[in-house]
C-alpha cells in the first residue's frame, strides 16, 4: 500500500511594513525653535557687524607704519569689498551694502592718522628740537607735492618729517618744536609747535568713529533684515 506523505504547510508571520523617510517627510526632521534661529542670525549678524569695521581700523593703523602703506590698502579695499559681498551678495540688501563698502573704505583714512596722533602723543616721550630747513617734495603721484620739515633735536639727531607727521608747511626755519617719539621705535616722530600739548584731535576721533558706527548700523541691519 503506497503511503503518501502529508506535506505540511506553515504559515509565514506577517511583517509590518516599515515606513522610509520618504514616505513621511516629518520623520527624521529636527525643527529649530524659532528663538535659536534667531539668536544664530544675530550673532551671526554682529559678527560680521564688528569684523568689517574692525579690519578697517586695523588697515589704518597698518598704513602707519614705514613700508605698511600698501599692505593697509590691499586690506582696506579687502574689507570694503568682505561688505559689499556680504551685504549685497548674501544678505541681497543693495543700498546697505552700498553704505557699508563705502564707510568701510574711508575709515582706515581716518582711522590710521586718529591713531598714530592719539598713540604717539599718549605714550611718546616728548623731546625739544628745532627746524632747520623746510621744502617741498614729489608724492608718489608726480602732481602732488608734499611739504617736509628738517629737524634737530637735542641730541643732534636729525629727522626728515612730513604730512604724516604733522609737517604741512606751517613751520618756519628756527623755530622751536616739539617731537613726540614712539617709546617702541616703530613710528617716525610726530612734530607739535610749543607747547606741545598732549591732546589728539578730536576732530578725526569723531569722524573716525561715525564712520566705525555707519559701517556696522548698515551691516547689521542687512544682516538682520536679510533676504532669502
Amino acid at each position: 500500500m503506497k503511503t503518501m506523505k502529508m506535506m505540511e504547510t506553515y504559515e509565514m508571520p506577517l511583517v509590518a511594513k516599515t515606513e522610509s523617510p520618504a514616505d513621511d517627510p516629518t520623520r527624521g526632521s529636527v525643527s529649530v525653535p524659532a528663538s535659536v534661529s534667531t539668536s544664530r542670525r544675530a550673532l551671526n549678524t554682529l559678527k560680521w557687524a564688528l569684523l568689517i569695521p574692525v579690519t578697517g581700523v586695523a588697515a589704518g593703523v597698518l598704513g602707519q607704519y614705514p613700508y605698511g602703506m600698501w599692505a593697509g590698502v590691499v586690506v582696506a579695499l579687502g574689507a570694503a569689498a568682505a561688505a559689499a559681498v556680504v551685504a549685497g551678495g548674501v544678505w541681497h540688501r543693495a543700498g546697505a551694502a552700498t553704505l557699508a563698502s563705502v564707510a568701510a573704505l574711508a575709515l582706515p583714512f581716518f582711522a590710521g592718522p586718529a591713531f598714530y596722533e592719539t598713540y604717539i602723543k599718549q605714550f611718546g616721550e616728548r623731546v625739544p628740537a628745532v627746524v632747520t630747513d623746510t621744502g617741498e617734495r614729489q608724492g608718489v603721484k608726480r602732481s602732488t607735492v608734499l611739504a617736509v620739515c628738517r629737524v634737530v633735536d637735542t641730541s643732534g639727531t636729525v629727522r626728515d618729517l612730513s604730512q604724516q607727521q604733522n609737517c604741512y608747511g606751517q613751520f618756519k626755519v628756527g623755530q622751536e618744536v616739539v617731537l613726540f617719539e614712539d617709546p617702541q621705535g616703530a613710528l617716525d616722530p610726530w612734530i607739535e609747535a610749543l607747547p606741545g600739548a598732549r591732546a589728539p584731535d578730536a576732530l578725526g576721533l569723531g569722524i573716525t568713529a561715525g564712520l566705525f558706527l555707519t559701517a556696522g548700523s548698515a551691516l547689521f541691519y542687512a544682516g538682520q533684515r536679510r533676504r532669502s
